[in-house]
Formats: structure tokens, sequence, C-alpha cells
């Protein structure tokens, strides 16, 4: 519910007033029936913008460090993540992430869309790093298509260094 309310309603619609984005190949995203959408990651609001486009719910996995920040904007954060529906990620290491991994193969047994971004971060400097395995492990596990998703743009729009100011869209 609150994550349509964000997609239709709030956030959404803002989005794309505000951006514009520009969007080429969409009709590669199945209609229905799983898959798994992997993008390069070069801001923070990529996990915005991608859903703000997509005309299906997508659910992402996101690090941990979103749903267990410290304060008052940390437990908003974790609070957005949550009620969004996201998969929070352990990168302390492979076993550490494995839940995650069992998680996402649920959300793609129920016939959805998986958002992931294989590099594992967010781009330092603009440009695109090599991906982990997870991507490919998910989509054989799963027998799921993988649809690439460039997100070209959004690291000039909110690079690095200035989206840990604005982690939070409220």
């Amino acid at each position: 519910m609150f994550y349509h309310l964000l997609k239709y309603v709030l956030l959404g619609p803002l989005l794309r007033l505000a951006f514009r984005p520009r969007i080429e190949g969409l009709h590669h995203v199945p209609a229905s029936g799983a898959a798994i959408v992997a993008g390069n990651h070069l801001s923070f609001s990529d996990h915005f913008l991608m859903p703000a486009v997509l005309r299906r719910r997508i659910t992402f996995l996101a690090k941990a460090e979103y749903f267990t920040g410290p304060g008052l904007k940390g437990r908003l954060t974790a609070f957005f993540f949550r009620s969004a529906g996201q998969i929070p990620v352990d990168r302390t290491g492979k076993e550490a992430g494995q839940a995650a991994i069992r998680e996402g193969l649920g959300v793609l047994a129920k016939g959805e869309l998986l958002g992931i971004y294989p590099e594992g971060t967010r781009s330092h400097d603009g440009r695109l790093y090599k991906g982990k395995v997870g991507v490919a492990v998910m989509a054989l596990r799963a027998g799921v298509p993988v649809v690439p998703c460039a997100m070209i743009g959004t690291f000039e729009a909110q690079p690095r260094a200035r989206s840990s100011r604005a982690c939070t869209p409220w």
C-alpha cells in the first residue's frame, strides 16, 4: 500500500516532473512474470527514479544500513525502506548476504520484479565497475531473465558526495 502511494501519488509524479526521465527499451521489461532488473548505481535517487518509470512494482535489495541507521533520520529512513517493502542486504560477506538472496528469490517466485545493483554500491565517480555474481546466481536459480537498466545522468544530478546529505525523500 505504502509503495503504491509513493509511486502513484506522492513521489513518482514529483520525480517524473522534476527530472523528466527519458525511457528507452521499456518494452524489454516483461508485463508480467518474474525478472531481475539490473542497473548501474550512480546516485541515491536511482532507488526512486527506476520505480517511477517502470509500469510494475519493483522490490530492491538495499544495503542493511538503510534499515539500521541511528537517530531520527535513521529511524525515518528505516521506516521508509521497510514500508516500501525493500529487502536489507548485509554486505559484510558472502554468508551474511544469503538471507537477502533467499528473500530476493522469494520475490521472484511470486512472479514479481527484483531490482539489483550488481556493483553492490553506488559509484564514487560516475563510472561503471565490475559487478558481483549475485545477479547471475539468482537468475539461474529462479530461471528468470535479467533486464539491464542504464541510469544516465543521475550521478550529475546527485553525486555520491551530496547524496549522503539528502538520503531520504522528505
